[in-house]
């Protein structure tokens, strides 16, 4: 949850600024990408359970089509605010142009705590948002997908209130679908396995072996749950793992498919979780737990300048958002502890979802193996990439932005440029 007086759109111009300038930039150059395109406030009435009549507020912000369409995902949160949508909007755009994918940056979200709606007051809030973006919305056009708090399901149902409107299916309208609705095999483990693909490439630079290395995540959503069931099924040591409600931790290991059985039940969480040699975690603990790699894979703002200086791990893989401030970013470097930044390290879910989307346009279905083997190769393409720019950039996070603002005002310039027209 985001701290007072934290704003992450303003986190990100301070970063885009530093990897402009890095770049030689005119701010003339770039002044496009501190502004979104598009940004669409929207009022949800729906009916309750009870009958009562609540109204929410919804967003979706569209950055920069330069590169393509619009592209990124839809939460629900109760701190859900329009500053939040609009740097994840940002992020999109720098993460899809740094693993070189053709689409641009958008994000939603709904201000709401979905654990307390019933799912038809979720399906009936869903449409309904639905109807109130479908004017800017469409698989040429922008195509959203899950994040925080959404899933497959909520995307079918974005689908199919999108396609009664068209009156026919239209399956691009959205990624992140079932399978059975068109959705890629492999698409809601790629966030997850591209945080896995890139941690282990990481410590293969620094020569480190990826089996000797105690592992944190902070988040066992599904990106955060699935690098942990992917690291534990490989043999890795996790030794703390977290939720909403704190953590859990133990020096020689957790049992992670034990946890992931355990908080499947959606009512459980892991301040309740029993077992032999378990202590408990805050989150903050957690964060600064003895460990030699950190995967924040919560929401933005965790890592700040009142816990950088205590943390123990080597090296930080932001599998979530936005997870750490620009106060906290020098506080590390200077620390010599190496952050791989959020918009290459948790890429993998945009990348399947573009294999969705050319699926869903060649009207044809890829195997898991051609999955999995396009985003490795995506993916690791990448790492390199950002790792030859950090050496001008002097980190990885300047790197991957230095990589991905070249490539969308190169696009832009191609295109002529708004100076055009003037």
């Amino acid at each position: 949850m985001a701290k007072e007086g934290y704003n992450p759109y303003e986190n990100m111009l301070s970063v885009l600024d530093q990897a402009a300038a890095k770049l030689g930039l005119k701010r003339s150059e770039y002044e496009t990408l501190r502004y979104p395109e598009r940004e669409l406030t929207v009022s949800i009435p729906i009916k309750m359970d009870n009958g009562e009549l609540r109204v929410f507020e919804g967003y979706r912000v569209q950055h920069n089509s330069s590169r393509g369409p619009y592209k990124g995902g839809i939460r629900y949160h109760q701190d859900s605010n329009l500053d939040e949508v609009k740097a994840l909007s940002a992020w999109m755009s720098f993460k899809c142009a740094v693993v070189n994918i053709p689409y641009g940056g958008a994000k939603g979200g709904i201000k709401v705590d979905p654990r307390e709606l019933s799912r038809d007051e979720l399906i009936r809030l869903t449409r309904r948002y639905t109807t109130r973006i479908l004017p800017i919305i469409g698989p040429d056009q922008d195509i959203p997908a899950p994040d925080v708090n959404t899933n497959g399901e909520v995307m079918g149902w974005i689908m199919d209130t999108y396609s009664m409107f068209k009156g026919h299916s239209v399956p691009g309208v959205v990624t992140g679908k079932p399978i059975e609705l068109g959705g890629s095999i492999g698409r809601t483990e790629a966030t997850g396995r591209g945080v896995t693909i890139i941690t282990y490439q990481c410590l293969k630079k620094a020569g480190l072996n990826p089996d000797g290395q105690a592992y944190a995540i902070q988040g066992m959503g599904n990106v955060g749950g699935t690098a942990a069931r992917i690291f534990y099924e490989t043999g890795k040591k996790i030794v703390a793992v977290g939720d909403w409600s704190g953590g859990v931790y133990k020096e020689d290991g957790l049992n992670i498919l034990e946890i992931s059985a355990y908080l499947s039940d959606r009512s459980h969480c892991l301040k309740d979780y029993r077992a032999e040699g378990v202590s408990y975690l805050t989150n903050d603990e957690l964060l600064t737990c003895k460990c030699d790699v950190l995967i924040p894979a919560a929401l933005e703002n965790q890592i700040t300048a009142d816990n950088a200086e205590r943390i123990r791990a080597k090296i930080i893989i932001e599998a979530a958002n936005g997870p750490t401030t620009v106060e906290a970013d020098e506080i590390l470097n200077r620390r010599g502890i190496m952050v791989v930044p959020d918009i290459l390290a948790n890429a993998g879910g945009v990348v399947v979802s573009y294999f969705e989307w050319v699926q869903n346009i060649q009207s044809m279905a890829w195997d898991l193996d051609e999955v999995n083997k396009r985003l490795e190769k995506i993916m690791l393409k990448g790492y390199d990439e950002v790792e030859r720019m950090a050496e001008k950039g002097g980190s990885m996070r300047m790197g991957a932005y230095m990589v991905a603002i070249n490539r969308i005002v190169t696009a832009g310039k191609l295109r002529g440029g708004p100076i055009s027209m003037a």
